[in-house]
């Protein structure tokens, strides 16, 4: 990857996330565009980028991303209400990203190598993930109890095989034990506060066929792309 992209990419972090406390977030949250903080944050944006690539010749290139990313944030902090909060934080985050490829393309000619998608091993590598986030044909969570979130079973479960799919896939068998071993130590306290011999079944049975979908699927693939 080029290291102009990395720049910029670092700079929008930095500025997004470790430079912006939550107190800036309410008040932009509160005061629309009439919060100050808003055009502090962009602002920071800027000065970010003149200090990582540490060259006052770029001031097009930050000028472009600062105006920009103010225009995005405030479409966001005036399109924002409690049911989309969470949709439009992820819409604002893919609008800088592209805004930064772009503005990266133009400004130094940079491209980026998408030769990959037509390579029999990347569908190979898809086509496992996702069959192994189909979790209908699984046992249903019945262990859920009126306290846990809604569906949280279901997406533990594809998360962890997802996880051992690419640990398996990166050759780091160490991490599946470690998965298993966390999983096992946070359900521990659980299943002893049930004494439910037969969730503790359940529980065990889900876990190892889980587990044990999700290696198949990642030595099969494995076998196939070598």
């Amino acid at each position: 990857m080029d290291i102009y992209l990395v720049k910029l990419i670092l700079a929008h972090l930095i500025g997004d996330f470790f430079l912006q406390p939550n107190s800036w977030v309410k008040d932009k949250e509160q005061k629309k565009l009439k919060s100050w903080k808003l055009y502090l944050h962009v602002g920071i944006h800027i000065v970010l980028i003149f200090l990582i690539f540490f060259d006052f010749s770029i001031w097009k290139v930050a000028l472009s991303i600062g105006g920009i990313h103010l225009v995005i944030d405030a479409l966001k902090i005036l399109l924002q209400n409690n049911k989309n909060t969470r949709i439009l934080f992820f819409i604002d985050q893919v609008l800088h990203f592209i805004t930064i490829v772009v503005i990266w393309h133009f400004a130094y000619k940079g491209r980026i190598n998408i030769s990959y998608i037509n390579e029999i091993n990347t569908w190979i590598i898809v086509s496992g993930l996702i069959f192994l986030t189909i979790a209908k044909w699984l046992p249903p969570n019945q262990s859920q109890t009126p306290q846990s979130l809604q569906n949280a079973g279901k997406y533990i479960g594809i998360l962890e095989r997802a996880l051992i799919f690419l640990f398996i896939l990166t050759n780091h068998f160490e991490a599946v034990g470690f998965l298993l071993g966390a999983k096992s130590i946070f359900r521990f306290g659980d299943l002893t506060k049930a004494h439910d011999i037969k969730l503790t079944e359940y529980v065990l049975i889900g876990t190892l066929l889980s587990f044990g979908i999700a290696i198949a699927v990642a030595m099969f693939c494995q076998n196939l792309i070598a």
